[in-house]
């Protein structure tokens, strides 16, 4: 069963290796990534906050503390180049094709102090 916000076994065989867990030889075990990653895109997809992270993704500082750090090496973008291109091989995305919705031209616009027009 795919739960609503949560990575396809597909999507996560794209992107396992980029969030592996190194081993430690002490300390508390590491946490699932795939939990944390599905904590990841939940909190994106919805707007939340990380506080109302539901449970079942573990500790919201710690799924918070993972993308705070996979943000800063480069690991989210790496996740997304590797979406991506995948979407762009199974032809899903049209990568000529690019859309940009107007009324957020037409509110930077606005607030870059740009005449109205009619």
């Amino acid at each position: 069963m795919v739960q609503r916000h949560c990575l396809t076994d597909d999507q996560w065989e794209l992107v396992a290796d980029l969030v592996e867990a190194k081993p430690k030889p002490t300390g508390r075990p590491p946490k699932d990534r795939r939990t944390i990653l599905n904590g990841i895109f939940w909190i994106l997809r919805t707007e939340a906050s990380w506080r109302d992270l539901p449970d079942r993704f573990g500790k919201w500082q710690t799924v918070y503390d993972h993308f705070n750090n996979w943000s800063k090496d480069g690991t989210v973008d790496a996740i997304l180049r590797q979406h991506q291109a995948a979407m762009v091989d199974a032809e899903e995305i049209d990568v000529d094709l690019w859309c940009v919705d107007g009324i957020l031209v037409r509110a930077a616009r606005c607030a870059a102090g740009a005449e109205k027009r009619d």
